[in-house]
């Protein structure tokens, strides 16, 4: 698409193409891009609506922002919008596209953070500014924030606001962020998940010692040795499916739909399609390892091996997952938490929920609209330290031939313009409605 077509975007589509040509890169411990400039543009584009943003860096570049847009009824609990401007790296050379380009094309938005989750930036900000510049107020006060850094944890996004400016959230009991609202095929037929649960995070590292030496001995006490079979021990490890009240929910529902028997849950995630393998790994622990370093001359065996494995629970079960993964390992492995998060489950009703549910029935009248677990995480555990419920709520209509959920952090990102579309007119509805 030439630049003198571009204009002609759905204005929630160019302020995606405009966030996801700021490279916010985070490459985790502490090592980022920073997301000043797309923070910067968020804040001016705030700020033409007539509201006025209050910016947060606990460090330099790392910024995070906030503003509350005020409702009709101030007496009745705030609602808060939330999102992060930081995105996973991408290889470029992986790509059929400049990753922070904001190409459009086979009426797509392609780059990394069109689906996580510059998507939904651009909604929440698009859906705000329809309603005020009709001169609207919501039923009830909106804060609308962006955070910094939560690919890293939000470590100097969410955890640090939370802690050192709570204020911006007075008042406010309930939350919508990503990773929700978005539909997946089941069978012949479509359904929405919403999310009202995330799974535990617990990274690791994993180090082995032995003893240095050239590499042409004799080396039995060997580190690298070592840490690859606990890794692999580890990485090959079935964990056993366990439903929570959500998923089990989660379940029946898809099964009544596909005519798949409940008592299978893989099967009924089977029936999803591209969508299974995100579901199937809500029904179970995950320990996936994600990175090696260990030496650093062909000829040297090194003393010391460091692996590094991103371990998701089911909420509660952290403490014996973590005692099962160092039996798995064995005792000579030492085991390390380099970051720690809690996990959460919320129940599927009350009248946000509803209002959520109402509204995708409004614009997709007839497909049912089901809660889950998501296999992941997001800024919504900081915000439950404040007493906040957090939902995923991100609406989108797909096709069912689009591998939605295998774009989150993979290759050539993209979503399609008129999910976007889609997904603005559900949002403002709900902020219209609820």
């Amino acid at each position: 698409m030439s630049s003198s077509e571009l204009p002609e975007l759905p204005e929630v589509a160019r302020v995606a193409r405009d966030l996801i040509r700021f490279d916010t890169t985070n490459f985790g411990e502490g090592r980022a891009h920073g997301e000043r400039e797309a923070a910067e543009y968020v804040g001016a584009y705030l700020e033409a609506l007539g509201l006025t943003p209050e910016y947060y860096e606990p460090i330099p570049r790392r910024t995070n922002l906030s503003v509350r847009v005020p409702g009709r009824d101030r007496s009745l609990p705030a609602l808060v919008l939330h999102g992060h401007l930081d995105v996973v790296p991408a290889v470029a050379e992986d790509w059929s596209v400049d990753p922070f380009g904001g190409v459009v094309k086979d009426g797509m938005l392609w780059g990394r953070g069109a689906v996580d989750m510059k998507d939904m930036d651009a909604m929440i900000l698009t859906s705000v500014a329809e309603l005020l510049r009709a001169g609207e107020q919501p039923a009830r006060d909106i804060v609308v924030t962006f955070f910094a850094d939560e690919e890293n944890g939000g470590v100097e996004g969410s955890q640090r606001v939370v802690r050192d400016r709570p204020e911006w959230f007075a008042g406010a009991t309930e939350a919508i962020s990503e990773v929700g609202g978005y539909s997946i095929p089941v069978g012949d037929r479509r359904a929405y998940l919403l999310q009202v649960g995330e799974k535990a995070l617990v990274w690791l590292r994993l180090q082995a010692h032995g003893t240095a030496g050239h590499g042409s001995r004799f080396h039995p006490d060997n580190a690298v040795t070592r840490l690859a079979e606990a890794v692999a021990a580890l990485g090959r490890s079935s964990w056993p499916l366990e439903l929570t009240a959500t998923t089990r929910q989660t379940v029946d529902g898809l099964a009544a739909l596909c005519g798949v028997d409940a008592a299978d849950p893989d099967a009924v995630a089977d029936a999803t399609g591209p969508a299974s393998g995100f579901l199937r790994s809500t029904f179970r622990t995950t320990t996936n390892p994600t990175g090696l370093v260990a030496g650093y001359k062909h000829n040297v065996i090194p003393d010391a091996a460091i692996a590094t494995i991103d371990v998701r629970t089911l909420p509660g079960q952290e403490e014996r997952v973590l005692a099962e993964i160092q039996a798995i390992v064995g005792d000579d492995i030492e085991v390390q938490i380099s970051h720690r998060d809690i996990g959460l489950e919320v129940p599927f009703r009350g009248a946000l929920v509803e209002a959520m549910v109402g509204a995708l029935e409004r614009h997709d009248p007839g497909v049912p609209v089901l809660p889950y677990l998501m296999g992941g995480g997001t800024d919504n555990k900081a915000l439950a330290e404040l007493g906040i419920s957090g939902y995923g709520f991100a609406p989108l209509r797909l096709p069912t031939d689009l591998d939605f959920t295998g774009m989150f952090h993979g290759v050539d990102e993209r979503v399609p313009i008129d999910a976007l579309v889609f997904g603005q007119r559900v949002l403002t509805d709900l902020l219209r409605t609820y």
